[in-house]
């Protein structure tokens, strides 16, 4: 990934602006507090630099005239900007306040990035698989977030145990993925099943899709924590966005040791 430009200035030039009148105390507080204080939210302008994308926003719960500032302000200041659980009457609102900006309305994300940022930012790819057709809310969720992150994202879904055959039929292309985020509710045996058949890292996330004894996910969270295929780490049932978060952070480091870089400079 290129190197995170700076976001505010030194330390230094901000005391010589204060000094020289053309800051305020007030905005001078900002820029070295890092975040700004809304009241109902502080916006952590320092996110990106410290962790290679900016704050992504949580929509769920969140009003829309709230959602829309938050949104507005951070990409202000940001190369890449995310937020994931997003009502449609939010996603609408957003949209007229902020141009180009995309809607994924399975995943219910919203996406925007700079007109000069590329689209693709890192080589290799992050495989998303899902058990079912069920699944996709939470399958696109984790795909749109590994976009977000300037990885590819390869589709790969309604593969499921229950017609395992459909799974063999895709599993080069799973094999030769950075790494995978593998979806299912039920019984959550796919990423088992994955995990036993590619040697790259795979991101297990349960659903809480399945009938009564499925306990709303977590019959399929205990499976993937119990699975006996070893490569597998679990994320909380339905977090989509932390398993395109973890997956689209393996394939950022993978891009940066292909390229000679240090990686996580």
């Amino acid at each position: 990934m290129p190197p995170i430009e700076a976001k505010r200035p030194s330390i230094e030039e901000i005391l010589n602006q204060v000094r020289a009148g053309t800051l305020s105390v007030e905005e001078a507080h900002r820029l070295l507090a890092g975040y700004e204080e809304l009241g109902f939210a502080k916006i952590d302008y320092d996110r990106e630099a410290r962790k290679g994308f900016a704050e992504v926003i949580f929509g769920q719960g969140k009003t829309t005239e709230q959602l829309v500032e938050i949104f507005a302000r951070l990409a202000a200041g940001s190369r890449r900007l995310l937020a994931t659980r997003v009502s449609e009457e939010g996603a609408a609102a957003v949209m007229r306040a902020v141009p180009d900006v995309h809607h994924n309305r399975a995943g219910r994300t919203l996406f925007w990035r700079r007109e000069q940022e590329r689209e693709r930012i890192v080589s290799g790819y992050v495989a998303v698989v899902s058990a079912g057709t069920s699944d996709l809310p939470v399958a696109e969720e984790a795909a749109a977030t590994v976009e977000a992150f300037g990885c590819e994202a390869k589709r790969v879904y309604d593969v499921g145990v229950a017609g395992i055959h459909r799974l063999f039929d895709r599993i080069e292309l799973i094999r030769g993925a950075t790494a995978s985020v593998v979806i299912a509710g039920m019984e959550g045996a796919l990423a088992s099943v994955v995990a036993g058949l590619v040697a790259r890292p795979v991101v297990a996330v349960p659903t809480s899709i399945g009938y009564g004894a499925s306990f709303g996910g977590l019959a399929a969270l205990l499976a993937m924590l119990n699975a006996c295929a070893p490569g597998i780490s679990v994320v909380n049932i339905d977090n989509g966005f932390g398993g395109g978060y973890i997956a689209a952070s393996i394939n950022r480091i993978w891009d940066e040791v292909s390229r000679g870089e240090p990686a996580g400079e």
